[in-house]
């Protein structure tokens, strides 16, 4: 074997190893996706609008316009039947002139426990962003399941955000 064919195999097994090991080892399971390409099941419908012109993935977005802090409650998913998991709600956000944090909230109802919940508040959004993908975790215990999840969004003060692409994701715990 000369020496620039054995250079090119271990460069060529190089590779191969960075791209089989640098693949995440964390499945991921999409459970619902929510267009917002119209309101339909869009839980608030007031002070809410479609967006045609600024979406993240081309088909529309929800434009929210606030004037003072305000929760939107946006999606309600039924039992979803997972528990020994990472349940994740994910959106796509972008913000202009947001005086004040926009994040994402999640809702879990256990039946006799309550309603539980888990915000996004490690990476806020504030002032003018371009879109921006949101994340917000809940830690499912074996014979925990939730038979109801709220998604919402958070405008903690003044300004305007969209948000897009929301999904309902079940990650393996770790």
């Amino acid at each position: 074997m000369s020496l620039k064919n054995f250079a090119f195999e271990v460069i060529w097994a190089m590779v191969l190893t960075l791209v089989c090991c640098s693949k995440s080892s964390v499945s991921t399971e999409q459970i619902k996706a929510f267009p917002l390409d119209n309101l339909e099941g869009l839980i608030s419908q007031s002070g809410v609008e479609i967006d045609k012109q600024i979406s993240r993935d081309g088909k529309g977005s929800l434009k929210i316009n606030v004037l003072e802090p305000k929760v939107v409650p946006l999606f309600e998913a039924g039992d979803i039947d997972v528990e020994n998991a990472i349940l994740v709600y994910q959106a796509r956000v972008r913000t202009e002139n947001i005086e004040g944090q926009v994040y994402l909230e999640m809702w879990c109802h256990f039946p006799e426990k309550g309603d539980f919940f888990s915000r996004g508040l490690n990476n806020p959004l504030a002032g003018t962003t371009d879109w921006t993908l949101l994340e917000t975790p809940f830690f499912l215990k074996k014979g925990e399941n939730p038979d109801r999840v709220r998604l919402n969004l958070v405008i903690d003060g003044k300004g305007t955000a969209w948000i897009d692409e929301i999904q309902l994701l079940k990650r393996p715990l770790r």
